[in-house]
């Protein structure tokens, strides 16, 4: 393959993962690390460097690559918990990923045979991909003006693109952009090629240190060979935008966890009940009981929805047809919305049932909440429940893009 050539820094052997178990017991072990530290990074918005150093030595950012290229090719029910149990820690590393996998799945689909050799290998190694997405000022969010254009062998890529989650710790910033045919395409651009500008100038209230900042392309040079027809893969069935989305699934049901954890830990230990409680408790008080169990009862069934929706696009790779990819796609809606539901609802009842005492800036339990707002507004869940009423009462097949 003529891929661009990377000088990659020594670095210590990355680990091969060789079950889902070592996975999420992986993920659970740099989980406990990374959470000991993530509301200081939180309130210093130190951006989490040496944590995505630690995530790919482990080797969980290449349990999704196919097994014919080396990979376990773990279910995606296991890269969604993988994703929930990280972002439970903190919940901006456990979006950092995203793209990442994101990525992985649009080369699976339509990568060559020489592109998905080369950059799962370079995935198997360690690298991480960083997603250039996004643009301000368009029609919609679904329209670019970054354009790739041909110039010789290669291609000339011009635009800039804004919230580009995981660009800061890449190695190769992966770029969306339109071909002079108006189709969409994928480039992967070496980080430090000549003209690429990364600004970390992210300042949402929330996943504050995503490192989701402006990245500028002024007539940056790619290999034709690193170039991937984006577009085909929104032509027909595929499970690109069902795998993108079960992740982000697990990103808001990790946030949920971590507010619930929060909650029953201030609950017991630090607040008072009510003068008209009659118990002496906090945690004794029946109606706090009550509203922890009904937290309690919707983290259990979207942990179980995205189970389930994971085995439907497990199915829909196995065999791709518009039957199993719109089941797949379903099935990741229902999860996705439930998941933006519960994150909302727990960040928000943990001040609710913990107290005035909570919060106290100092605690910075408000970071739950914070993330959980930002990062469910990725897309609206009002569309999917409006794709999933239009299905079942019209026939109408769900649209073909990376938000569903």
């Amino acid at each position: 393959m003529g891929a661009p050539i990377v000088i990659h820094i020594t670095q210590p052997a990355v680990n091969r993962i060789a079950s889902p178990d070592e996975a999420l017991e992986t993920a659970r072990r740099l989980a406990a690390q990374f959470a000991a530290t993530a509301a200081d990074r939180d309130a210093e918005r130190r951006l989490p460097f040496a944590e995505l150093d630690q995530l790919s030595q482990s080797g969980l950012l290449a349990i999704a690559i196919p097994m014919e290229y080396g990979g376990i090719d773990v279910s995606n029910a296991v890269l969604a918990e993988v994703t929930a149990i990280l972002a439970e820690a903190d919940g901006s590393i456990g979006q950092i990923p995203q793209n990442h996998f994101y990525i992985l799945e649009a080369l699976r689909t339509d990568g060559s045979e020489e592109q998905q050799r080369y950059f799962f290998g370079r995935a198997l190694a360690g690298d991480r991909f960083g997603n250039a997405l996004s643009e301000r000022g368009t029609k919609t969010v679904g329209h670019y003006n970054t354009r790739v254009t041909r110039d010789g062998p290669g291609y000339r890529i011009n635009g800039t693109k804004y919230y580009s989650t995981g660009v800061l710790f890449a190695d190769w910033v992966t770029v969306f952009a339109l071909n002079e045919e108006d189709q969409m395409v994928m480039a992967f651009v070496p980080k430090g090629t000549e003209g690429v500008e990364i600004i970390d100038d992210w300042d949402g209230f929330g996943q504050r240190t995503t490192g989701s900042g402006t990245t500028i392309f002024n007539n940056v040079y790619v290999h034709a060979d690193s170039v991937v027809l984006h577009h085909k893969g929104f032509e027909r069935p595929t499970t690109i935008g069902s795998v993108g989305q079960i992740i982000h699934a697990g990103i808001d049901l990790g946030i949920a966890r971590a507010a619930f954890a929060e909650t029953l830990e201030f609950v017991r230990t630090k607040s008072r009940p009510w003068m008209n409680s009659g118990v002496e408790r906090a945690a004794d008080d029946p109606l706090t009981i009550s509203k922890v169990g009904q937290i309690a009862i919707r983290l259990e069934a979207a942990t179980a929805l995205i189970e389930h929706a994971g085995r439907k696009v497990d199915a829909a790779q196995i065999e791709t047809t518009e039957a199993t990819v719109v089941e797949a796609t379903l099935a990741v809606v229902a999860a996705k919305v439930l998941t933006t539901e519960v994150a909302l609802e727990a960040s928000s009842t943990l001040f609710e049932l913990a107290g005035t005492s909570s919060v106290q800036i100092g605690l910075n339990l408000d970071r739950h909440w914070r993330n959980a707002r930002t990062h469910t507004l990725h897309d609206p869940v009002r569309w999917k429940y409006h794709v999933v009423g239009n299905y079942h009462l019209n026939g109408v097949i769900p649209p073909k893009n990376g938000a569903l």
